[in-house]
């Protein structure tokens, strides 16, 4: 079985204080975008192996992938295994604040329950997901967006009806998520970089983890300040925890325009697309 495993940004990202359980209670917004990976899952018979392959070199092909993860929690709580084999071609860079690996786990969640014969009712498969990663039950939804508390977990369906032109720009590093999260609330705000929000149409865009990310990555600041400078900029934003900024723009052409002045302006490493939001 084969599916579409988008992306997404968050229009806004709100981090309220740090829970006892070491996590964090947030407000988001999650939107999913036009750049998508393929996941493809074969049910191949009793057993309890799976094999995971990947068209990128690098990324971890054990129990540590999430997809793997989805598939053994799948099984938990259905009660029994089966073999399988994943594939995953893979177009979302990684550690980019874009949610591939989350999404890739949720597709996997509903091809192992199409294949197996649909056993668990959405309910069921959102508490999994929440279990595996807390943007994963987003992209369990048929909405183009969602939003979610709690750890971020605790999704809720919107209707959105703006098909946003945008620009995504990631740098060559990545930023570890736990990173972001740990150094928030000890991190200070740099001069001169705007961090409130930006009221736009569809929201007053912000994220809270930007303040430590570009404390110490100073280069996501000067291209948050770059983006804001540029003709049919409407505003921009980190996405998560990095290393991604985006540009929501005027129109599509603006994105196309943009995407190329941004690949000069941050050199032939990094990973620049134009795209839009998904209704």
């Amino acid at each position: 079985m084969e599916l579409s495993s988008p992306a997404k940004i968050n229009l806004w990202l709100r981090i309220l204080d740090r829970r006892s359980d070491g996590f964090h209670e947030v407000e988001t917004r999650l939107c999913k975008i036009g750049i998508s990976d393929t996941v493809k899952l074969e049910l191949m018979g009793p057993g309890k192996s799976v094999e995971l392959t990947c068209n990128i070199p690098g990324i971890p092909l054990d129990d540590s992938n999430l997809a793997i993860k989805a598939v053994r929690a799948f099984e938990r709580r259905l009660g029994r295994t089966n073999s399988w084999h994943i594939h995953l071609e893979k177009r979302i860079p990684s550690g980019a604040g874009l949610g591939g690996g989350s999404s890739n786990a949720a597709s996997i969640l509903k091809a192992a329950n199409e294949l197996t014969g649909k056993p668990l009712p959405l309910s069921e498969l959102l508490e999994i997901a929440g279990d595996i990663g807390a943007d994963v039950p987003c992209f369990l939804l048929e909405t183009g967006a969602a939003d979610g508390a709690g750890r971020g977990e605790r999704v809720t369906p919107v209707e959105f009806s703006w098909k946003l032109p945008l620009v995504l720009i990631k740098p060559a590093f990545p930023i570890p998520t736990p990173w972001a999260y740990k150094h928030w609330k000890d991190s200070q705000e740099l001069r001169g970089v705007l961090y409130a929000p930006q009221h736009c149409p569809w929201g007053h865009m912000v994220n809270g983890l930007e303040r430590p990310v570009f404390e110490k990555y100073r280069l996501l600041a000067a291209l948050k300040g770059w983006l804001l400078e540029q003709k049919g900029v409407q505003a921009a934003l980190m996405s998560g925890s990095g290393s991604t900024m985006f540009a929501v723009t005027k129109t599509h052409a603006d994105a196309a325009a943009l995407a190329e002045a941004a690949q000069l302006w941050c050199g032939p490493t990094a990973w620049v697309k134009a795209t839009e939001t998904l209704v």
